[in-house]
């Protein structure tokens, strides 16, 4: 594929693959693919299929229906087409791709959907999913990310997980993982599920626990509508609510940056380095919540994690040989803690819920991201609360003792506040700080008796919060023999390490995805079995059987 710019920005009114239809408090997100809309060229998106645009859109509205519209409790999820809900992703797209690129769509679309099952669990959104036709692969998958998924039974529409013998590839972006961990199928049936061509349908397909419900045609749209109706009356989700706008995010790209309001990334390729610079609040936290929705999406907490969120992205499919990002921050401490306090003061209001769990996505997406992560705590800095995650978040925090020869600021802080508790878990369950404590958790204990407290760099370093401590006389060496030697290790090596430690304690549904995405598929996709000239996904659909490699490693 060319290289091009990937832009995660978008709208409904540019849409060319989903449509928004609003009955009430229930919503219809609907596929209905553009196929000549495609994000390259060389592929059409048939039968519903999909490419990474197609979910960038997704992802998009996901978004918007939860901020723009609080008085939807359910969503529908269904098919603009007749006889097909979805296909899958494209597989001449895949054929076509980068190994790059095939990875980082498949995290991303994983992504997209853990969204769906968070507005389902924290945003009283409930998704619920109709599907008419075929939902084959990533089809299905999409399907079931929903809380509820109900199957017309007209004896042509079906489900299924066919990549294992049509393509040499396996369902990797959430399929296998959901359907033992979430719909809790049993695993003989699993398998022969995921080893079929023609997919279950009817009854066998509520009996194998696949669906929730068979419809007759009948009755379907009737009961579609009655179902969703059931679902969204159980929201907590205020109807008279006016939404927050999502506005388009202005960003301004050059060589060697891109430029947001609240964040800038510096791009120093020669040293294959992406540094992240985060903002702090300038202006005071609103009187109340209606002064902080008038500013809409303005307020600093929404208005910075859209920008970070877009820049992890864009790094991620733009810039991957920049394997090494460095966070800093800039700004006062206090003033992060203050919007956290307000957050957390107001977390029964509809929109701080929203803003707060957008936050923990975004710090979820840098967890995932396969980059080396190095916190640098200077003079200046405000990692404090929330901020404060992305140093924990980090492989590596480095903190400066006292003041620079010459500089007006005060010695760098670390301040710790409630968020740091309990707002932001991983996708482990547990925060950042239980994630690093996890065979001392009384050091989690002694730091929250130090909340709002401005914590040097002794006593961060005491209380294990960083990695490292340097004065003035050391810190410029230290700190650039840590990055050189980190961007000289091999990039395999890297990610493999980074994503076996960042996830310590319990496995859940959602690191068992990430971590296999990080693992198998990514050793999958590149095997000659799938990807060579010879390969599944070079052959399929040309009528001559692939040629496999039948050494099992």
């Amino acid at each position: 594929m060319s290289q091009k710019i990937i832009d995660f920005r978008t709208s409904p009114e540019n849409y060319r693959h989903w449509k928004l239809e609003f009955e009430g408090n229930v919503a219809h997100l609907i596929m209905d693919v553009d196929a000549s809309a495609t994000l390259f060229e060389g592929y059409e998106l048939k039968l519903n299929s999909y490419d990474l645009g197609v979910d960038i859109e997704l992802n998009d509205a996901i978004q918007r229906l939860r901020f723009e519209h609080p008085e939807v409790g359910a969503v529908v999820l269904r098919s603009g087409k007749e006889n097909v809900f979805c296909a899958g992703a494209n597989i001449r797209m895949l054929g076509k791709s980068t190994h790059g690129h095939k990875v980082n769509f498949c995290k991303f679309t994983n992504e997209t959907r853990f969204s769906i099952e968070d507005a389902t669990e924290n945003s009283a959104q409930t998704y619920l999913c109709a599907v008419r036709g075929t939902a084959a692969g990533g089809g299905y998958e999409l399907a079931v990310t929903a809380e509820h998924i109900m199957l017309i039974d007209d004896r042509k529409s079906s489900v299924s997980l066919p990549e294992l013998p049509l393509l040499a590839v396996l369902p990797g972006t959430g399929g296998l993982t959901r359907v033992t961990d979430k719909r809790k199928v049993r695993r003989d049936l699993a398998d022969v599920f995921c080893t079929q061509e023609e997919g279950v349908r009817g009854k066998k397909a509520v009996a194998w626990r696949l669906v929730d419900e068979v419809i007759p045609p009948s009755a379907w749209v009737e009961k579609v509508a009655s179902r969703a109706k059931e679902f969204a009356e159980k929201s907590d989700r205020p109807r008279d609510a006016k939404g927050v706008a999502l506005t388009p995010l202005a960003r301004a790209l050059s060589d060697d940056a891109v430029t947001y309001q609240h964040v800038k990334v510096e791009l120093d390729r020669e040293k294959r380095r992406a540094t992240l610079t985060i903002f702090g609040p300038t202006e005071p936290v609103p009187e109340n919540v209606e002064s902080a929705q008038a500013q809409g999406d303005a307020f600093w907490p929404l208005a910075m994690a859209r920008e970070l969120d877009d820049a992890i992205l864009h790094l991620r499919l733009n810039e991957p040989e920049l394997g090494l990002w460095v966070f800093k921050t800039e700004g006062g401490g206090k003033a992060v803690l203050a919007y956290d306090d307000f957050l957390a003061a107001h977390k029964g209001h509809w929109l701080i819920r929203e803003i707060s769990h957008f936050l923990k996505r975004t710090l979820k997406r840098v967890d995932v991201t396969s980059r080396s992560l190095i916190a640098l705590i200077e003079p200046g800095s405000c990692f404090a609360g929330t901020l404060a995650e992305l140093a924990f978040a980090a492989d590596r925090a480095i903190m400066l003792s006292g003041t620079r020869a010459g500089e007006n600021r005060a010695p760098a802080v670390l301040m710790l506040g409630a968020a740091n508790f309990g707002a932001y878990p991983m996708g482990n369950a547990l925060t950042r700080l239980e994630t690093r404590f996890l065979g001392e958790p009384a050091s989690v204990d002694k730091a929250a008796a130090l909340k709002g407290e401005a914590l040097d760099a002794e006593a961060a370093n005491d209380l294990g919060l960083v990695t490292s401590v340097f004065d003035e006389t050391d810190w410029n060496d230290e700190v650039r023999i840590m990055l050189e030697e980190r961007a000289s290790f091999s990039p395999d090596s890297l990610t493999g390490l980074e994503a076996n430690l960042r996830f310590a304690g319990p496995e859940t549904m959602e690191t068992r995805v990430f971590g296999r995405l990080t693992a198998w598929q990514n050793w999958i996709f590149q095997r000659p079995n799938a990807v060579g000239e010879d390969g599944a996904l070079k052959k399929y659909g040309s009528g001559v059987q692939p040629t496999y490699d039948r050494n099992r490693v």
